[in-house]
């Protein structure tokens, strides 16, 4: 099987989860912390090598009436360029309320407030993730 890399787009970092080879779990690998967009993809490109990846899923902020805003398109932008150049497969997931769902269990986990940077993004984008794949599951039951 091939394995999925989640990407939680940010300004400053990008989280990153992959799957299990079966793609039935997300597992938070790291944050990219982003210095510039040829460094930004080259170390998305050393994550898809290394983890064999053949598919992205990214998580698209939208705003609460659906709409793209601003930070929307530039996902958008930044996501079709990684499609584009490593030649995989993009698929959007709705983001929405996986950063207040990832900020939430570090609370409730007693993670210290200046901690919970250093995780939010890998967090979320475990989130992300495994909303894909728990959506694929499902559907391939139902076939």
């Amino acid at each position: 099987m091939e394995r999925i890399l989640g990407l939680d787009v940010g300004d400053k970092t990008i989280g990153v989860a992959v799957s299990d080879p079966l793609g039935l779990t997300a597992q938070g690998v790291t944050t990219i912390k982003r210095v510039g967009k040829k460094k930004d993809y080259q170390a998305i490109q050393d994550l898809i090598e290394e983890y064999q990846v053949k598919k992205v899923v990214v998580g698209l902020p939208k705003n609460m009436n659906n709409t793209l805003g601003p930070q929307g398109e530039k996902v958008i932008k930044f996501a079709e360029k990684i499609k584009n150049k490593f030649k995989i497969d993009l698929i959007y997931i709705d983001e929405r309320m996986t950063t207040m769902s990832a900020e939430r269990i570090l609370i409730e986990g007693d993670v210290r407030r200046e901690n919970r940077k250093k995780y939010i993004d890998k967090l979320a984008a475990t989130y992300i993730l495994q909303t894909y794949l728990d959506g694929q599951g499902r559907r391939n039951f139902d076939e």
